[in-house]
């Protein structure tokens, strides 16, 4: 048996632009995408605490320390720039490994850089 459980998360980034002519995705900072433990065309839950969309896309890497969180193609409908948003990925493990598994965990201010790693 395989439990899923939360392996990564940027807590409440900001969206800094809504790209709906784009084939889909969404882009975040390189550095955020490496502190965060999330790996690029990893899949994640995007959840918009602006209007309680949830969403699942994948990642683009964007430019390093820019700051950059973008909606693309059809998640730009889920978010206007402003709005705040937790970007979570999950990983399936066994029991024994799940008992011990920390997740990582980031706090992001209100430019998207990183406040505290847990």
């Amino acid at each position: 048996m395989l439990v899923k459980l939360m392996k990564s998360k940027i807590h409440t980034a900001t969206v800094t632009e809504s790209n709906l002519d784009y084939e889909g995705s969404i882009t975040i900072d390189a550095e955020l995408i490496e502190k965060a433990n999330f790996y690029v065309g990893e899949k994640v839950q995007v959840l918009n605490k602006n209007t309680g969309d949830r969403i699942e896309t994948y990642i683009i890497e964007g430019k390093r320390n820019s700051g950059e969180i973008c909606l693309n193609g059809p998640a730009a409908r889920n978010g206007e720039v402003g709005d705040e948003v937790i970007i979570i990925s999950y990983a399936f493990m066994p029991p024994e490994e799940a008992e011990n598994f920390k997740p990582t965990v980031l706090l992001i201010d209100e430019k998207n850089k990183i406040k505290k790693q847990k």
